[in-house]
């Protein structure tokens, strides 16, 4: 069991590293596409990333990271995730 949870906790210490790199990118697409859009959606999906910057601010990277997905459905863009 300790096994378990020590390789859980590497997995999970590689992962976030790459998931807060992720997180102004994601913020920088969803800045471009919006930009002076001042429909309803537009207005929906801006509060969702302003949410997403600050899970991302938190240290939260993959609930950002899921945040800023739910912006974009909210716009009707798509956004280009890291490989």
């Amino acid at each position: 069991m300790n096994r378990f949870v020590a390789a859980l906790a590497l997995i999970a210490s590689t992962i976030s590293p790459a998931l807060a790199n992720e997180c102004p990118t994601l913020q920088a697409q969803i800045d471009a596409a919006l930009g002076t859009r001042y429909d309803p959606s537009a207005t929906n999906a801006k509060a969702l990333a302003a949410e997403a910057w600050a899970l991302h601010q938190g240290g939260k990277h993959a609930e950002s990271v899921v945040k800023y997905d739910e912006a974009a459905k909210a716009a009707g863009i798509t956004l280009k995730h890291k490989q």
